[in-house]
């Protein structure tokens, strides 16, 4: 048994990103943000539909053409494969945990 909310490096200089169950159909992983966000530049462009839910902290999720989600804990949005978007802000004085689950 583990725990998502748990087990935190104190330093995080890059998001983190860790499988917790992998198969040949469904991905799912728990990524922590603190203050992290996506590059200025580029998309992110995913073959894979994705299921995100914001379990902790803060996020700004941004589309391309110009959609923006605020997100608090217990939201959740589903990103169709290949639907352009970025990270454009997390907290940066907590931790952001997600729960993101790719599939097709």
């Amino acid at each position: 048994m583990a725990n998502v909310l748990t087990d935190i490096p104190a330093d995080l200089p890059a998001e983190l990103f860790e499988t917790l169950v992998r198969s040949d159909s469904v991905h799912i992983e728990r990524i922590v943000s603190r203050g992290h966000r996506s590059p200025e530049e580029g998309w992110y462009d995913q073959d894979l539909n994705e299921w995100v839910l914001l379990l902790q902290g803060a996020a700004r999720l941004v589309f391309e053409g110009g959609d923006s989600f605020e997100m608090a804990p217990g939201d959740w949005l589903e990103i169709r494969a290949h639907r352009k978007h970025r990270v454009d802000w997390t907290d940066p004085q907590a931790d952001t945990i997600w729960l993101a689950v790719h599939y097709r």
